[in-house]
């Protein structure tokens, strides 16, 4: 064991809560009284089926979910699901509207129209600003005409976030989220999106599911012609049960959703996540100009801080001191350099607190 309080700071994989791992552990060979592991147990049997059914009802609770939207527990990351929503859902459509505001929306632009004959528009592009601001939902050029809209809510690369929850006016295309890295960070009407999509390894659990939820007359649209594994209707027909699912994420997940109710639920995450995000750009902020962030504050992400010295060899060092202080995994994405700080929902203010108090002395040896 490590004396030193160890932080985990990245993007993702990311950091678990404790308690979830010393549950995990406890019952890493028999899961409650039944001889097996959660890992070797099979997909259909009662003891599983129950594990997924609690699941999906605690994720449901926690984020208020409409009886008439469907929950899947699929694989294949966010990324699949680029592809996945317009199989999907372009049938028939001409068009559909993309957002682009960061790395994972322009990977999203860029994979979308592979595997459809639907012209991929690109109604907002944040490049304008330098992926350093969002383009206003207002200045977004969508159609009615058009299948969906299409946009990631939170950048992790550029440290990009809608602050306030895009809503389409009546009459527009259903709204399609990858809500990979927010998921369960602050509350959100889920009735304001067709499709919210999520890689369960940001800010739920460990990598290799990925959460689904779907308005349900949007099924109507899946064709017979996609093959069932990418047909969501497939896994809505089948329980999310068209293959075998992955149960071991699923559980993990699971037990997050626990702990997340027993930490008075996502309006309390809120409210913590809100400070310490506060509490680290003001450190940012008061440096001097030591520590740059240039974000636009009104744009800035809650979940992934981005900040740099000005100094590549600066950079690197305080990434290489400040792993000896138990704060892991604070490089930036390998395309921006300098720092990112992943503050997830199961970062302590504590270790936001340590990673501040680092940041100073930093400064004192080295501004």
């Amino acid at each position: 064991m490590y004396e030193t309080p160890i932080y985990n700071f990245s993007a993702g994989p990311a950091v678990l809560p404790e308690s979830v791992l010393r549950t995990a552990q406890s019952e890493m060979f028999d899961y409650n009284g039944t001889g097996f592991s959660v890992m070797t147990m099979s997909h259909r049997s009662d003891v599983f089926m129950s594990i997924l059914y609690h699941a999906e009802q605690d994720l449901r609770q926690l984020m208020d979910i409409p009886d008439n939207y469907k929950v899947l527990f699929l694989q294949g990351g966010a990324s699949a699901q680029f592809n996945q929503v317009v199989m999907n859902f372009a049938n028939g459509f001409k068009r559909v509207d993309s957002v682009v505001t960061g790395n994972w929306s322009e990977i999203a632009h860029s994979q979308m129209g592979k595997l459809s004959d639907a012209e991929i528009h690109l109604a907002a592009d944040g490049k304008q600003y330098h992926y350093q601001n969002l383009p206003p939902v207002s200045s977004w050029d969508i159609s009615p005409d058009s299948a969906f809209v299409h946009f990631v809510i939170n950048e992790t690369v550029h440290g990009l976030q809608y602050r306030e929850v895009p809503k389409l006016p009546e009459g527009m295309p259903p709204l399609i989220c990858d809500m990979s890295s927010e998921i369960l960070s602050r509350r959100v009407n889920v009735s304001d999106f067709g499709v919210i999509y999520a890689g369960a390894q940001k800010n739920i659990g460990p990598s290799g599911a990925t959460i689904v939820i779907i308005r349900e007359d949007l099924l109507e649209r899946c064709s017979d012609r996609i093959p069932d594994v990418w047909n969501y209707k497939s896994h809505v027909q089948r329980d999310g049960m068209y293959n075998t699912p992955a149960t071991y994420p699923i559980y993990i997940s699971g037990l997050v959703f626990r702990w997340l109710q027993s930490q008075g639920g996502v309006a309390q995450m809120e409210t913590i996540n809100t400070l310490k995000a506060k509490t680290l750009y003001d450190a940012i902020d008061s440096s001097g100009g030591f520590y740059i962030n240039n974000v636009h504050p009104g744009a800035r992400s809650k979940m992934n801080v981005i900040f740099r010295t000005g100094d590549t060899r600066l950079d690197e060092l305080f990434a290489q001191e400040s792993t000896t202080r138990g704060l892991r995994l604070l490089r930036g994405y390998k395309s921006m350099g300098g720092m990112r700080a992943s503050i997830y929902n199961a970062m302590p203010l504590q270790g936001v607190e340590a990673l501040i108090e680092f940041m100073k002395e930093f400064q004192k040896r080295y501004g």
